[in-house]
């Protein structure tokens, strides 16, 4: 009886790996999509079962603040800031992510070496506090790149100031910028406070988070 459930297990392991990999191969989009809602909704079930009050707040304004970016990735006519903005933002995921990830895989290792008997603090605690730390970095990590993948493909769809075939729509001046239509008050040759701008092989100039947010579009 126990054999053969294993071995209906491990059938079952098989099958459903082949599934997926013909569907992600095949079906791309929508793996991506299905996977990406299933791990940005399902732990919201634990997190409220099990009273992960902390997770539940991070992943609300995590929630928040991303959703209104793909609002605004999705709108059509696309503004101007919104390439800037959506690069802004999820760089900011990125830089957290990694930093969080690092200090929690730190963390793990001085836990393993002992390190934190120095400092008087319980294996236990030490080992939590790295384990939920690069946790939060892998799974907000994957969330800021899975989102920004979508948000840059609904903006390829929509982005361009020239229509295939006919005159171009815009006509702008040298110091403007053709994404955000903002004035470009640095030089390409002076280095920016805030900000520097660059000069495409096109000779348009950018400032650097819109030639960014541009670039997030294939």
């Amino acid at each position: 009886m126990h054999a053969e459930m294993v071995l209906i297990l491990i059938a079952t392991l098989v099958i459903a790996q082949i599934v997926l990999v013909q569907w992600k191969q095949r079906h791309g989009r929508s793996y991506n999509l299905v996977t990406l809602l299933q791990m940005w909704i399902v732990p919201l079930y634990f997190t409220v079962k099990l009273y992960w009050w902390r997770f539940l707040s991070t992943w609300g304004m995590f929630s928040v603040i991303t959703s209104y970016i793909i609002f605004r990735a999705t709108r059509k006519p696309l503004s101007g800031r919104t390439p800037r903005m959506v690069y802004k933002w999820f760089l900011l995921i990125y830089k957290l992510s990694y930093a969080v990830g690092i200090i929690g895989y730190l963390a793990v290792m001085f836990t393993m070496f002992g390190f934190n008997l120095f400092f008087r603090i319980k294996t236990e605690d030490s080992m939590d506090f790295g384990v939920i730390l690069l946790f939060y970095g892998l799974y907000y990590g994957v969330m800021g790149r899975d989102f920004a993948e979508i948000c840059s493909d609904y903006m390829a769809s929509t982005i361009g100031f020239y229509n295939f075939g006919s005159m171009p729509s815009r006509n702008l001046s040298c110091d403007i910028c053709a994404v955000c239509g903002q004035k470009i008050f640095v030089d390409v040759d002076e280095e920016g406070i805030i900000e520097d701008t660059y000069q495409l092989s096109c000779n348009h100039l950018y400032p650097f988070s819109s030639a960014l947010g541009l670039l997030l579009t294939p």
